[in-house]
């Protein structure tokens, strides 16, 4: 059966713990999940021993967020199947310790504009590695000053020149991109067409990037189709998701909306048994 390859829990910044996850995924009849959370590993352990309780495959993995320095643009690396997520572990500090800071900062910012309490944000980051900017807005919402997570007050606080935005430190992502590798992780460029990252995808593919998320809710089904003839002319991965985050999405975003096939899960878990035999004959 199909896999939702990409989803977030309370852990970073979506709005369901891993339990309700794997549940879901159970009801939705998924048979593969991999927990993705933002710039973190800590949930990757108990997601497996939760999907090996309720019968759901879980792939662990990570999403980073980078930064495309020669285009000044996000870019997202997902990373599955790492053999050594310790070492992935300095990085995942350094980001999170900036994303506090950001955040702090967009509070502070925020409460110019509305008069929240900081420990009320918090409340709403319980369970989280770190605060992120849903989590401001969940406050917002739960103190009667909007009606909706993404709307014109999200914009004006954090869309573009938004008036309470502060930016994150995020590592270069043709250095992440060998991180991961040095870590024995299978290297996927997440969601291209979201933030432009067709060049980029161009410039990793001869650093050994592994593969790309072809089906994502973002992507029209041209832009899948162009993704997926690329991955087969390169020899890539293909991988696909809901990128769910529950109730911090912008549009109603189901878990297994957007999966990837099975044949394309069958072949992520194929190359990481590939180059594990390969590593170990070393």
């Amino acid at each position: 059966m199909a896999g939702d390859l990409h989803c977030h829990t309370k852990i970073s910044d979506g709005s369901l713990g891993i339990e309700d996850i794997i549940a879901l995924a159970k009801r939705r009849g998924l048979s593969t999940i991999a927990v993705t959370d933002h710039d973190t590993t800590a949930g990757a352990t108990r997601a497996t021993v939760l999907g090996n309780r309720f019968g759901i495959r879980v792939i662990p993995g990570v999403e980073f967020s980078t930064w495309d320095a020669a285009r000044s643009q996000k870019a997202h690396l997902l990373c599955y199947l790492c053999d050594h997520p310790d070492r992935l572990e300095g990085i995942c500090r350094r980001i999170g310790e900036s994303r506090r800071a950001a955040a702090q900062e967009m509070i502070r910012r925020t409460m110019r504009y509305y008069p929240i309490v900081p420990d009320l944000v918090s409340k709403c980051a319980t369970g989280s590695t770190n605060i992120f900017k849903q989590h401001i807005m969940h406050t917002l919402f739960s103190a009667g000053y909007t009606d909706s997570f993404f709307g014109p007050v999200y914009e004006k606080l954090f869309g573009k020149n938004g008036v309470a935005y502060a930016a994150v430190e995020y590592p270069e992502t043709k250095e992440m991109l060998a991180a991961i590798h040095e870590a024995g992780g299978i290297a996927v460029l997440a969601h291209p067409f979201v933030y432009g990252n067709m060049e980029l995808l161009q410039e990793l593919i001869p650093l050994g990037l592994d593969g790309v998320e072809v089906w994502h809710p973002k992507h029209t089904p041209e832009q899948s189709e162009l993704l997926e003839n690329i991955a087969r002319e390169h020899g890539l991965l293909m991988t696909g998701g809901s990128d769910f985050h529950g109730l911090y999405s912008n549009v109603p975003r189901p878990l297994g909306s957007v999966t990837a096939p099975d044949e394309a899960v069958e072949a992520l878990l194929a190359y990481k048994e590939k180059t594990a035999k390969a590593a170990a004959k070393g």
